[in-house]
């Protein structure tokens, strides 16, 4: 092969189709393997940061505690998510559709406390509107707490003060807490099949979850208890969650 002056010139290198299959092979095959392992390790980040928050939490309440001669805020008529009014106000806790936290928002400083990565989606759900007028409320409440001094618990170590939820306040026994009425039967019955949020299922564990089955998710809930440590629940029928966890009852 020569150029146009006749000089001796080279063959002009390239892959050859085959080639190019056999790339497109290997790449396709290394983000089979990869892609599951990033989607483990972002979600692994998320559960993180909804576990930081908790704690987050867990310091307000016990700073607004310590300002209260021991006793916690009444958020028994709050049982919504919003934080603001129409007028970006925040709702007071005689308002139904304010979330619990604004009464200690002086302590949080910010709402974003009260913030789960993992609970995007579920918000869409369960909001008709602007999903990420929620996204800051992710967190249920043990209504069992309102209006308690903490020093009444005697096992701070074995009571929840809440965990991340669908629901913004948890006080319907094993209608939406994680107990159930006693061996075989089953807990969140609202949210089980042929329940009123049975739709919703898959948001309550949502971390790590296995399956997209809408009754078997395979995932975790993150739980806060009074003692400000946090622990991840694996989903559960309830027959391992005592109701004391919620009552402070003694065993």
């Amino acid at each position: 092969m020569h150029d146009r002056l006749g000089r001796p010139g080279q063959r002009r290198g390239g892959f050859t189709l085959i080639e190019l299959l056999v790339v497109i092979a290997v790449i396709a095959v290394l983000l089979a393997v990869l892609m599951p392992a990033l989607r483990r390790a972002k979600e692994q980040g998320r559960q993180a940061v909804c576990q930081s928050n908790l704690r987050n939490v867990a310091i307000a309440l016990m700073l607004y505690a310590n300002d209260n001669n021991y006793a916690l805020a009444d958020c028994n008529t709050t049982n919504g998510f919003l934080w603001f009014d129409s007028t970006r106000h925040y709702r007071t806790t005689s308002d139904p559709d304010a979330y619990w936290a604004v009464a200690y928002i002086t302590y949080m400083k910010e709402t974003k406390v009260c913030g789960c990565p993992s609970f995007r989606n579920v918000a869409e759900l369960i909001y008709p509107g602007d999903p990420k007028r929620i996204w800051e409320a992710a967190f249920g409440l043990n209504s069992n707490l309102s209006r308690k001094k903490v020093t009444a618990f005697k096992n701070t170590s074995q009571f929840i003060i809440c965990h991340d939820h669908v629901e913004p306040k948890m006080e319907q026994g094993s209608t939406d807490m994680f107990y159930n009425d006693g061996p075989g039967t089953l807990n969140l019955k609202a949210y089980r099949t042929g329940g009123a949020r049975a739709r919703f299922y898959p948001g309550i564990f949502r971390h790590s979850p296995r399956s997209s089955n809408a009754q078997k998710t395979g995932g975790r809930a993150n739980m806060l208890w009074l003692d400000a440590h946090v622990s991840a629940l694996a989903e559960t029928t309830g027959d391992d969650v005592p109701s004391r966890w919620y009552t402070g009852a003694r065993r």
